[in-house]
């Protein structure tokens, strides 16, 4: 696959920097789901997960998004607002999630679900992340929890009935839609 560029604007949602494709761009990638990519903001290489803004609709375009580190953000000399060039081409090496720590905790207390957590592929370690933290309250996600490790122990590898093509992030979605973006000024 060749490499994709377009420029985008930087913008906010609550306390989150987001880079979302250009509809044009995404169409590009080859899922409408949680891509892995590789590529340049500003000339500064990166490696990330894009997600999915979960606003596919039929005759209607999507798209994906991240959220650039505070770290890629310094060195591609970018903040909210700012318009930036973006390159960038999907890779097949996924890059390990950051396992949160109540997740973390709770595999360490189950040794055949941990086994089976470290057996498991990178992105299906992703998919099991993405399920439990699309919850918005503490009492669901400790359920997701509860039930992961439930099917980890039966040798579920991945999470059923969950739609990667959605967004899952609560802190910048609702109804599994990424939120539209704040004005900077």
């Amino acid at each position: 696959m060749s490499t994709i560029h377009f420029e985008t604007q930087l913008f906010k949602i609550n306390d989150w920097i987001i880079l979302r494709l250009p509809e044009t761009a995404s169409a590009e990638l080859p899922s409408r789901g949680m891509t892995m990519v590789s590529g340049t903001i500003n000339g500064v290489p990166f490696k990330t997960l894009l997600e999915p803004d979960g606003r596919y609709a039929p005759g209607r375009g999507s798209s994906h998004w991240f959220s650039p580190d505070k770290k890629l953000l310094d060195a591609a000399s970018a903040k909210a607002g700012d318009t930036v060039q973006v390159s960038l081409e999907p890779s097949k090496e996924w890059i390990e999630p950051e396992v949160p720590e109540d997740l973390q905790k709770a595999l360490a207390a189950s040794p055949e679900a941990e086994a089976l957590w470290k057996d498991i592929t990178p992105l299906a370690r992703w998919d099991w992340i993405r399920w439990i933290r699309a919850v918005k309250t503490a009492e669901t996600r400790q359920k997701h929890i509860e039930v992961a490790l439930d099917k980890l122990n039966k040798g579920m590898r991945r999470p059923c009935c969950f739609n990667r093509n959605l967004c899952s992030e609560p802190d910048v979605s609702h109804n599994w839609a990424l939120l539209e973006p704040e004005q900077v000024t």
